[in-house]
């Protein structure tokens, strides 16, 4: 094996993860496995099921029904529909080893999305994963602090392509109401290298990106990123 097969990609709002997934994609394939042992890549991202439910409750608001996820303010009608995104996720990634099921000799799942303590943090997002997805997988967390995610979720925020992966953005007040409080540093505490979610014990690196070098994409990126995919390959492999 010379390549992670699941890369679960986690970080605050606009840290930097659909960047790093966007430097990745650009990449020569021989360059993006010999430098951050990363093959094909295959995304699957929560934001775009989200943005789904909006528009279907939208739709259903102006067809006089009841919505079905979110209310007017768009806040999930009932904290469980954030666990069951975990479980979209991970069928995704079945459905992706089933139409090819060659994938784990030649590609990189890299499943992203974002946590905050108001509705179950990290510890409920992993709990709810799949157990055959975290034997598979380790993990990488931009770190940022909320402040810097507050600047750079501004920044990034076109509201003529809101459904955009690297335009979309929140609220200030939303922002802070779901992910003003997370709870990565109490997960990892315990562990320098490792999640341990039940009987899984799930490899883990940090990056750095609170002086933003995803925002270039060169090769200020390409080092740090290069530098904590090592880190973590070791840590993997070792597991």
């Amino acid at each position: 094996m010379d390549r992670f097969e699941v890369l679960l990609l986690v970080a605050r709002p606009a840290a930097g993860k659909s960047e790093v997934i966007d430097y990745l994609r650009r990449l020569p394939p021989d360059m993006r496995l010999a430098r951050f042992h990363v093959g094909e890549l295959r995304v699957i991202d929560d934001f775009p099921m989200i943005w789904g439910w909006f528009e279907e409750d939208a739709i259903l608001e102006r067809m006089g029904l009841p919505r079905l996820h979110t209310d007017a303010e768009g806040y999930f009608l009932r904290r469980e529909l954030w666990d069951l995104l975990i479980h979209r996720l991970c069928l995704e990634y079945g459905k992706l080893l089933d139409d090819e099921p060659d994938l784990r000799e030649r590609g990189t799942a890299v499943i992203e999305f974002s946590r905050g303590t108001e509705h179950g943090g990290y510890r409920a997002a992993f709990k709810a994963m799949d157990p055959s997805v975290l034997r598979r997988a380790a993990a990488l967390w931009i770190d940022v602090s909320y402040e810097e995610s507050l600047r750079k979720n501004r920044q990034r925020f076109n509201p003529r392509r809101a459904h955009s992966i690297l335009e979309h953005g929140l609220p200030d007040d939303k922002l802070e109401r779901l992910y003003r409080h997370i709870d990565w540093q109490d997960l990892t505490a315990a562990d320098p290298s490792c999640l341990v979610v039940g009987d899984q014990r799930v490899p883990y690196a940090v990056m750095p990106n609170q002086d933003d070098v995803t925002t270039g994409r060169g090769e200020a990126l390409g080092a740090r990123l290069e530098e904590t995919l090592t880190r973590l390959w070791r840590l993997y492999t070792n597991r």
